[in-house]
This record gives structure tokens, C-alpha cells and sequence, in this order.
């Protein structure tokens, strides 16, 4: 193929998978985002505009195995009980709906600062969804708290959500020290997060009637859960101590994966392979593309259009993390960040915006997609508005409050 002929492909490959991605599925076909992925990828290597050999080392396995190896250990902890403890303990000490949305919001943002926000909300939601029902609440506040919380508390380490996972392996921050700067942002966060929820919802916390649940039987296997966490404990105490994230959480995860207590392919149905493979697939699609049509001048030039000045670098991210999804937004910005004059602090506001701009609509993470297609399944609808007047405020002061930090 000619040179021009090469340009067009890389082009309409790109363009092609990132539509496809933001509009989350192909119309009239069955095609997601991980086909989309995969598909633009498989066009990449089959047209020429990458070789077989380029395409597989643009594929950033670093990035691959920490997500594995998280999921395996959030796995173990769920099937072991271990969230229902921790629910049944939320519920026989909240007394008030107030004390009872800061526990939602506490349990979820903390569990989403070290293990993977998705993950999370794919165990919280119908435990709170079940807790809430049974105490006679509106479940609407409580569920937005969950996938707003889980959003704001992952920004706070390398692990709390895909994006952050990324950003990681790009920049080369320490956990500790990207920790360091991004926790505060996620604690002030989660506060803002508290009080406008209670703040639209007046009729179900401003209230003086008392909470009087009971904690509903719970079955959990306790040795199980109590060996996931020991696993847990030690592998965050690795990612402070500044060992290799990815090679913590796969021996963690394998390490779980030795029990009597829970068969394999259990394990194995808590992996989210679909979205593995959509990073596979995203990874060789951006590298055709960086390396067919981003010419160190076109990456300098963009990089010159005030992309250096950090409030203008998180609202070009906020945007395109709402228009295609915030792991797309972080690739298409790699080459354009890693040329800025200081790559780590602008790493660090990507990161913060990215993950922020996903509380502003149901759309803007797929953490709120969880939150919202559980709890459709129990008959609880959230509608577009019933987020957005929530979450568009959320996002735009927390997003001010990581500016203000960073």
C-alpha cells in the first residue's frame, strides 16, 4: 500500500473503534467495545500499517497482569463473604440516613482507593441495594453514592481504577508517592460527594426518624475471607514499599487461587475478560496510529496549545474522557502528556480529571453502568436527569478541588 493509502486505513481504523467505543456498541450488530478493540486492532496488523511483531509489544502486559491479578484478588474477597461483613457491620451501626450515606460513601470509596473501582461496584451494589430495601429507604441516593464514591475514592492510587492502572505503568510514579498526591483530592472529594447527595435529597436525610435495621444472616466462609485479606494487606504494604504493582497483584492473585474452599473457574468468572481483551485491542489501535500519523512535530505543536497550563490539560481530558470513555481519553493523550515540559504533575492531573469526569453522567464510567444495570434488575431505574443534576455538580467541584491540590 502507498504511504497515502496507509495514512486513510490508520485513520478510518481509529476513528471506526473510538465511534464505536463511545457509542458502546456497533448498530445493528452485536458488535461491543472489546469486538471494537479487537477488531481495529486485528485491521491494524491485517492492512500493514503495523507488523504482527509491533503490534504485540505496543500491547502493555504490564498494564494487563495488575488488572488480572486485582480482579482475582477482589474475586476472593467477594465470594468469601468478606462484603457482606462488612455491609452487616454498616448496618448494625448506622442509627441515622445520614450516618448510614456516609458508610455507603466511606465503604465505597476506601474499598475503590486500593482494589479496582469496577470490581467494587460489582460487589457493593446489591448489598447496598438489599440493605437499603430492607431498612424501607429510598434507594436512589444510597446507589448514586455508591458509583459516585467508588469514582471519587479510586483516584486516589495507581489501583483504583483502568485508567489510573495506565497512567502508572506510563509515568513510572511510585504508588506511594502518586498516592501522596492524589488521596487528599479523593478524601475532600468523597466529603463534597456526601453533601450534595444529602443536599438533593432532602426528604430522605434531613429527617429525625431513626434507622432500625437489623443485620440479615450472612454466609461467609471465614477462612477464606480471612486469607484474602491477609493477601490484600500484604500486597497494598508492597505497592507502598515501591515493589512492581503487576508482579504483586499476579502473585496475589495466584497465591489465592490455592484452596479447598472455592473452585477455579468460580475465580475465573469474577475476571472481566472482555475488558482485558478491549485493552489488548486499544493498545495496538493508538500504536498505529501514533506511530502511521503523529510525527514528533504534529505531537510538539499539539503539545504547544496550552495543554502545559493545568486547567486547561483537565478540562481537554474531562471532555474527551465524556466523549469516548476515560481509558480511550488517557491513550489518545499519552503521546501529547509524555511531551509536556513536566510529564509526572501533568500524569497526575490526567489521572484526576479522567477519573472525576466520570461521575458526570451515567455514561461517563462503567462503574455507574454496573450500579445502574444492578439495580435495574431489582426494578430500580436511574434515570439520565436523576444522575446528571447529582453528578454534574459533583464533577465540576471535585474536578475544582484536584486543581486547587494539584
Amino acid at each position: 500500500m502507498s504511504p497515502d493509502w496507509v495514512h486513510a486505513a490508520t485513520l478510518l481504523i481509529f476513528a471506526g473503534t473510538y465511534i464505536v467505543i463511545a457509542a458502546g456498541k456497533l448498530p445493528g450488530l452485536y458488535l461491543d467495545r472489546a469486538g471494537a478493540a479487537l477488531l481495529g486492532a486485528s485491521l491494524m496488523v491485517g492492512l500493514g500499517v503495523l507488523s504482527l511483531d509491533q503490534a504485540l509489544r505496543s500491547i502493555n502486559f504490564d498494564t494487563i497482569a495488575l488488572l488480572l491479578g486485582m480482579m482475582i484478588v477482589v474475586g476472593n474477597l467477594r465470594l468469601s463473604g468478606f462484603f457482606r461483613l462488612v455491609t452487616n457491620w454498616v448496618v448494625s451501626s448506622a442509627r441515622h440516613p445520614l450516618f448510614l450515606l456516609a458508610a455507603v460513601i466511606i465503604t465505597s470509596g476506601f474499598f475503590s482507593a486500593f482494589l479496582v473501582n469496577d470490581t467494587v461496584c460489582l460487589a457493593l451494589t446489591p448489598l447496598v441495594l438489599d440493605l437499603v430495601l430492607r431498612l424501607r429507604r429510598n434507594p436512589m441516593p444510597y446507589l448514586l453514592a455508591v458509583a459516585m464514591a467508588s469514582n471519587v475514592g479510586s483516584v486516589a492510587t495507581i489501583t483504583g481504577n483502568p485508567q489510573n492502572i495506565m497512567i502508572g505503568s506510563f509515568s513510572g510514579i511510585p504508588y506511594g508517592a502518586f498516592a501522596a498526591a492524589l488521596a487528599p483530592v479523593a478524601a475532600l472529594g468523597l466529603a463534597v460527594t456526601f453533601a450534595l447527595i444529602a443536599l438533593f435529597h432532602p426528604a430522605e436525610f434531613w429527617t429525625r426518624e431513626r434507622l432500625r435495621g437489623t443485620a440479615a444472616p450472612v454466609h461467609a466462609y471465614r477462612p477464606l475471607a480471612i486469607k484474602a485479606v491477609a493477601v490484600t494487606l500484604a500486597m497494598m504494604a508492597g505497592f507502598f514499599a515501591g515493589l512492581q504493582p503487576s508482579k504483586l497483584a499476579l502473585i496475589a492473585g495466584s497465591v489465592l487461587l490455592v484452596t479447598r474452599a472455592v473452585r477455579s473457574d468460580k475465580i475465573y468468572r469474577e475476571i472481566d475478560w472482555p475488558l482485558l481483551l478491549m485493552f489488548a485491542g486499544l493498545f495496538i489501535v493508538v500504536s498505529g496510529f501514533e506511530n502511521t500519523l503523529l510525527s514528533p512535530q504534529i505531537v510538539a505543536e499539539i503539545g504547544h496549545q496550552r495543554l502545559d497550563r493545568t486547567p486547561v490539560l483537565a478540562v481537554v481530558t474531562a471532555v474527551l474522557s465524556n466523549l469516548v470513555s476515560n481509558v480511550p481519553a488517557v491513550l489518545v493523550l499519552k503521546p501529547f502528556v509524555a511531551a509536556l515540559p513536566d510529564p509526572r504533575r501533568a500524569w497526575l492531573v490526567a489521572a484526576m480529571a479522567a477519573t472525576l469526569a466520570g461521575n458526570l453522567t451515567i455514561l461517563g464510567s462503567v462503574a455507574n453502568l454496573i450500579v445502574v444495570q444492578r439495580a435495574a434488575r431489582r426494578g430500580v431505574m436511574i434515570g439520565f436527569w436523576q444522575y446528571f443534576r447529582v453528578g454534574a455538580p459533583v464533577t465540576v467541584l471535585t474536578i475544582l478541588v484536584g486543581l486547587w491540590r494539584l
